[in-house]
């Protein structure tokens, strides 16, 4: 049998600080054949990402510690021990024969630097080309991972991307130096379903091409039935099991892995209540588990009829300008969105879904009021939002709330997010005694999954997941009437994105918020959502009752991200 590409030998790793130690790992073992795609799986802050950091030297040693373990890379015929590796042998490993994806493309990618600069930069360190050379090689990778405008995008910052956008640049940056052991921390979170369709035949070719080794991260078990040979399922630093992924689809053995499988949206009818990971681990027994339907009722089928909307987009267009003559005329412009007309009731929950740049984040944005309009109107309860005056606009900013897609961006880095979700009631005088004003924020904290530890840390010291949760804690403080959730579950493993949904479906059926969710994910959208409005190129390309769009839909571009969902383990 050849020698195994990465070879990974009881790793344990604990963080420290002056108040406690953090077990991340203990005794990890498992290996990486060329040619091979090994899936790591399990929830967030399982160790998974501490995982992916150790095999390059990403993790800051304090705090990280390594209590044991090896990471061996066979390099021709030899073997490198990538824990040991002085600082300069670890930097022509990184990037030329390990590249990895990350998780968070805003915090990965310099704010300072033009997107094509950064790509190229990578190029030249390690094949030594010329800035030529190395630009052509860039404009045809950027191509390569379908970003539109290939030029353009060489010269944009990554402010100016969108999500998925900047997710491609980071995985055009990766496959730059061709390396032997690609490493994907979640890589298609923020994608939509046709572009992490193509991006994983990208990923799949080019393996192929330099049978090249692949670890792949992520919470998707589609993705997982789509693209690994093998898989290594983690919980709380261990290994419960690790099976090819066959066996573990078909027939897991692990009351955990169990779990993971069953959480998912897309086994389930809207209203039903989703398991969760400690229903199976408490009674150890999937066949004790049983979804609980709820009794709401959809909204529209009953009352659409009879209720003016709570919100009325009329006519709305945000156009950004493209190109522009010396002397700064526009000559052509960027239709984000181009004309978009809807109502949404009282009650509802209306999904917003599309391809990345399509033009539904800007709406949401737009909505809320973060971005201006170049046209149209948008009426709230009746009033133009666009015109009101100071304490109307005070009362829409608490009624109406964004949960951001970029967690981490969304927050701000030099307070504990405890402090940051008080600040919100401080803002609006709700809670005036500070012992109460923490005691609601820790409630809050614990029914997102999280602890009232938790509300003295800082962002940095959260997995994406845990910020992920952060963000919707501070979003449902207030009790807002309208909530806009831009890609908010997107981040999260199945397990807590189940914990997400149940959530969302009791504080609706408690607070009565009306909601507009913008995702990727058509399952979660078909599970959650009373309607559908599909987006392309900045205009309504089909709406409709959710069960109806996904089972029949009317336009072929619905029918084309419909099939481009996983169907593996459906």
């Amino acid at each position: 049998m050849d020698t195994p590409l990465l070879q990974v030998n009881q790793l344990s790793v604990h963080f420290t600080n002056k108040h406690r130690t953090t077990k991340a790992l203990s005794d990890l073992s498992f290996t990486v054949n060329k040619g091979e795609t090994v899936a790591i799986v399990g929830e967030s802050g399982s160790g998974k990402s501490v995982t992916s950091l150790s095999i390059l030297q990403l993790l800051q040693s304090p705090p990280a510690v390594y209590e044991s373990g090896e990471i061996w890379l066979q390099q021709n015929e030899n073997a490198t021990n990538l824990l040991t590796c002085s600082t300069a042998e670890i930097r022509k490993i990184r990037g030329k024969k390990i590249a990895m994806i990350f998780q968070e493309p805003m915090s990965s990618l310099n704010p300072l630097m033009r997107c094509g600069d950064q790509i190229m930069e990578a190029i030249q360190l390690h094949f030594k080309i010329d800035a030529q050379t190395a630009k052509e090689k860039t404009i045809a990778l950027l191509e390569q991972v379908q970003l539109p405008t290939p030029l353009i995008t060489f010269h944009k910052y990554p402010h100016q991307l969108s999500g998925g956008q900047k997710q491609r640049v980071m995985i055009a940056m990766a496959m730059s130096c061709e390396p032997e052991l690609l490493i994907c921390d979640e890589p298609t979170t923020a994608l939509d379903v046709t572009v992490q369709k193509n991006i994983l035949k990208l990923i799949k070719n080019l393996q192929t091409k330099n049978n090249m080794g692949v670890i792949f991260i992520t919470h998707d078990l589609g993705v997982v039935a789509e693209i690994a040979d093998k898989v290594v399922v983690l919980y709380k630093g261990k290994m419960v099991e690790t099976n090819t992924v066959e066996q573990i689809f078909t027939q897991p053995i692990h009351a955990y892995t169990k779990a993971l499988l069953a959480c998912r949206p897309i086994l389930y009818s809207k209203g039903e209540k989703l398991p969760v990971v400690s229903d199976f681990l408490k009674e150890n027994n999937q066949s004790t588990i049983q979804a609980t339907a709820q009794t709401h009722t959809s909204f529209i089928h009953s009352n659409q009829s009879k209720n003016n909307p709570i919100l009325s987009v009329q006519h709305l267009k945000v156009f950004y300008r493209a190109t522009k003559t010396i002397l700064g005329k526009p000559t052509s412009f960027n239709k984000a969105v181009n004309d978009v007309s809807f109502d949404i009731f009282e009650g509802e929950t209306v999904g917003l879904v599309g391809e990345s740049g399509c033009g539904k984040s800007t709406l949401g944005r737009t909505i809320i009021g973060l971005t201006k309009p170049t046209e149209g109107k948008i009426l709230y309860r009746g009033k133009n939002t666009l015109q009101l005056q100071k304490a109307d606009r005070l009362q829409l900013r608490r009624e109406m709330q964004i949960i951001f897609q970029d967690p981490y961006a969304a927050l701000n880095p030099r307070i504990t997010i405890g402090k940051a979700i008080e600040e919100l009631l401080m803002v609006h005088n709700i809670i005036s005694n500070p012992t109460q004003r923490k005691n609601k924020v820790i409630e809050l904290l614990e029914k997102v999954g999280l602890l009232a530890e938790h509300y003295n840390r800082y962002p940095h010291e959260f997995s994406g997941g845990q910020r992920q949760r952060v963000v919707i804690a501070r979003t449902l403080v207030l009790q807002p009437k309208f909530i806009i959730c831009d890609e908010s579950v997107s981040a999260l493993d199945v397990s807590v994105q189940a914990q997400i949904l149940n959530l969302l479906n009791d504080l609706k059926a408690e607070f009565g918020f009306t909601n507009i969710f913008i995702s990727h994910d058509l399952s979660v959208v078909k599970y959650l959502c009373d309607r559908i409005i599909v987006m392309q190129k900045g205009k309504i390309e089909e709406m409709g009752i959710a069960e109806h769009v996904y089972q029949n839909p009317t336009s072929s571009y619905t029918q084309q991200l419909i099939d481009a969902i996983p169907k593996g383990i459906v």
